[in-house]
């Protein structure tokens, strides 16, 4: 499985050298990688359906608990089929839709790319591994919508989906590690058998919390819904691969996935059911106003997307059983009416739905595709959609006193669903075809294929669904907790309930449809309520937090040296301070310990204190620079009479090379500048005093305390045996920590190389104006 999950990786970084080959007629080739991965899942069916989990276990970092763990079941299986199978079909298109296009090379290898991390996300069995998997889709979907990089909408669009799926991510690591911690274990297969553990933890809201912000951000929720429209700006392939197929069902993958582990409780389920009702009628209302037919589908797949969350959200076996069968069902009509709307814009220059009509005449294997797609969303019989549509009422019907009332919920989303699959479906293919269109032809068949394809999936399954039921269906429902129970798909059952509202929603919905018509007034009329839509609230915040993030930088960036020491040294005295004589009435510290000062002490104490005075009296840069160095000699003085040379040598070459800087600085500096008065002076005195009182406690608590010289004696006892020095200091930094002081002199190297750099670099007056 790690194979299969590096092919897509593999695959991007051999264009980086070998792109510009699949350019032209051999772009059809990429396809040939989702395929045998696509085939290779397939061998996969007997065993999956047979009730085996395949598992692959490497040691990645077993110290963090971040292993390369894999584990192929129903779940798992079910969508990988989907990741290659439609990217087997999406590679193929993009062949023919970006035909000749000068960057192609990239925009596969950005497919290639996401496709190898939604397969590690499904199939990782460790939630760390997840995690990277998790956050590699964000970035890749951030180069795929954002690959127009010409176009500042579509750079803004990619933006803002980073910005919320990745917060997602962030929201998913605290929420892993969180739980990583109750069960002890990051593998998701043990903490099935740690579930009851889990639940009543102390943490479990909490965890809960976090990997609910993780699904709701992926998987458009309400009310973080808004990038997913915006996303529209991107590629179609783009379109139909991320937002129907994939990347927007991550989410979906992960709340079904730890349903087995947190499920159950009326803080999961309750929830779900909320959050998901109202994103799947709120964004199926927004189907009635769009114009757009990328807008039309966005809406739509947010609405199914709230309806699988809802779905969820329930919890029984018939809800569960739904939900794995509409991914199925989505999958392939929403694909399919992505594919064409690609087609038609491509072809035609618009996706104006009030400006669409009659295609059909120019494009009749297109429109037959449409037709399929559009009545298999709606739920007619014998497509799939009809099977999925009556699974979802079964489920709202056995949920005792609240049943009416999600009934009625789903029924008037599927209504609204519905209408949006016609407008999207058949909408541009019936009536006249306008004079603006009698040029429109056929597209090349690569790009007509494989949504003809997807639609006659969609009609076979209805038909004949036994082909997913026991291979794919029945083994996703055990996966996500209902193990051993009985799933039977049928085409009929009977003169029922269920039947009866299908019915209700197929007439209702074909009646929407027919009086109800898309126009810009409509479109119009809406927008006046993006007042207080979720994208303009968010927005506002965004603009008031920068507008306080420029408040607080002008107040403590203000570009004075001085205020950012000041607040630094301020912000270390209150709260070392604090956390010094919160708990104690007094420093124990045990003066007896110290000897007396003898004369040479007193001496160059003195001569520390007068230098002081100087530095912070003198009216010259040149005075303060001389008299800081006196103070620096005056501490190598104090090392010398405690027996350390070695560190006095140091200090004093130190302090030479600094006062020389410091003059070489200072003679490109303008006249010196008085800019203090004594209110500043005497502000600053009391912080000096405050910080060097607080460091004298420190430290003098610091040698009261017990003295361990375990280490200090191990160095002792092994410079000479191991390292052949006498010099136990230089020893340590020479060899013992060799690698640490090689880089702190390239740190040193550096630093100085710039400052050296700063010196002799020398401005034109137009250079000096430009960065003013």
């Amino acid at each position: 499985m790690l194979t299969a999950i590096l092919s897509g990786f593999v695959f991007s970084i051999f264009l980086v050298f070998a792109g510009k080959f699949l350019k032209g007629k051999l772009a059809v080739l990429s396809a040939l990688v989702p395929l045998a991965l696509f085939v290779y899942f397939l061998s996969f069916l007997p065993q999956v359906a047979a009730g085996e989990v395949i598992r692959q276990e490497i040691a990645w970092v077993p110290s963090l608990g971040l292993d390369l763990n894999f584990s192929l079941d129903g779940l798992s299986l079910l969508f990988s089929l989907l990741i290659t199978g439609i990217g087997f079909l999406v590679f193929a298109y993009t062949a023919e839709y970006l035909k000749n296009h000068d960057y192609l090379d990239r925009f596969y290898g950005y497919l290639g790319m996401f496709m190898g991390a939604m397969l590690g996300l499904v199939l990782s069995d460790n939630l760390l591994s997840m995690f990277i998997f998790w956050e590699l889709t964000s970035i890749s979907s951030f180069f795929l919508i954002g690959f127009n990089n010409t176009s500042e909408a579509s750079r803004k669009s990619a933006v803002l989906a980073l910005a919320i799926t990745g917060s997602g991510g962030f929201l998913l690591l605290a929420g892993a590690l969180l739980l990583g911690n109750v069960a002890g274990s990051y593998d998701i297969s043990e903490m099935v058998g740690l579930s009851s553990n889990i639940i009543s933890s102390d943490y479990y809201i909490w965890i809960v919390i976090l990997l609910f912000g993780a699904a709701f951000t992926k998987s458009a929720q309400f009310p973080f819904h808004f990038w997913l429209p915006g996303a529209m700006k991107a590629p179609t392939p783009v379109s139909t691969y991320l937002h129907s197929a994939t990347m927007v069902k991550a989410g979906i993958y992960l709340l079904l996935r730890f349903t087995p582990v947190l499920g159950g409780e009326d803080i999961w389920n309750t929830t779900l059911i909320t959050v998901g009702g109202i994103t799947m009628f709120y964004a199926a209302v927004h189907t009635l106003f769009r114009t757009d037919l990328k807008g039309v589908l966005a809406y739509s797949t947010i609405s199914v997307l709230g309806l699988l969350v809802f779905l969820i959200g329930l919890g029984t076996q018939y809800a569960l059983t739904a939900a794995a069968v509409y991914i199925v069902v989505h999958a392939l009509y929403k694909a399919t009416l992505f594919l064409i709307t690609g087609i038609i814009d491509h072809e035609t220059g618009t996706r104006d739905v009030t400006r669409l009509s009659g295609l059909r005449k120019v494009m009749m294997p297109v429109a037959v595709a449409g037709l399929l797609a559009a009545l298999s969303s709606a739920g007619m019989p014998p497509f799939v959609g009809f099977i999925g549509k009556d699974l979802v009422y079964e489920s709202t019907l056995e949920m005792g006193n609240w049943a009416v009332f999600l009934t009625v919920l789903a029924i008037a989303t599927n209504i609204l669903v519905l209408y949006a699959g016609f407008v999207a479906g058949i909408k541009p293919f019936t009536g006249p075809l306008p004079n603006d269109f009698k040029k429109v032809h056929l597209p090349g068949i690569l790009m007509w294929i494989p949504p003809v394809i997807l639609a006659l999936l969609g009609i076979i399954v209805g038909i004949f669904p036994g082909i997913i039921n026991d291979s794919i269906i029945a083994p996703v429902v055990n996966a996500v907790g209902m193990e051993g129970s009985a799933v039977h798909l049928k085409l009929w059952h009977g003169f029922n309930l269920v039947l009866g509202l299908s019915a209700i929603t197929l007439a209702t919905g074909i009646l929407l449809y027919a009086v109800f018509k898309p126009s810009a007034k409509k479109e119009r009329g809406i927008a006046r309520l993006d007042f207080i839509a979720p994208l303009t609230l968010i927005t506002n915040f965004g603009h008031g937090f920068k507008a306080f993030s420029n408040w607080w930088t002008r107040i403590f960036q203000n570009g004075f040296l001085r205020n950012y020491v000041s607040t630094i040294i301020l912000f270390l005295v209150v709260l070392v301070g604090y956390s010094l004589f919160a708990d104690q009435n007094e420093i124990p510290i045990d003066l007896s310990s110290f000897s007396r000062m003898t004369y040479y002490e007193m001496i160059i104490m003195g001569i520390m204190f007068l230098a002081i005075l100087f530095v912070v009296g003198a009216r010259s840069r040149l005075t303060a620079v001389v008299a800081m160095g006196v103070v620096g000699y005056a501490i190598c003085l104090m090392f010398v009479i405690y027996s350390a040379p070695d560190l006095a040598m140091t200090q004093f070459s130190i302090d030479t090379l600094t006062v020389i800087l410091f003059v070489l600085v200072l003679s490109s500096l303008p006249k010196y500048l008085s800019i203090s008065d004594y209110r500043m002076k005497a502000v600053d005195g009391i912080l000096s005093i405050s910080f060097g009182v607080l460091i004298t406690f420190i430290a003098l608590e610091v040698l009261g305390e017990p003295v361990n010289k375990e280490v200090s004696d191990f160095y002792a006892e092994n410079a000479y045996v191991l390292a052949k020095g006498k010099n136990v200091v230089n020893v340590i930094l020479v060899d013992f920590r060799g690698v640490d002081t090689l880089m702190e002199i390239s740190v040193l190297t550096i630093a100085a190389i710039g400052v050296f750099s700063l010196l002799k670099l020398r401005l034109r007056r137009d250079d000096r104006e430009l960065k003013d």
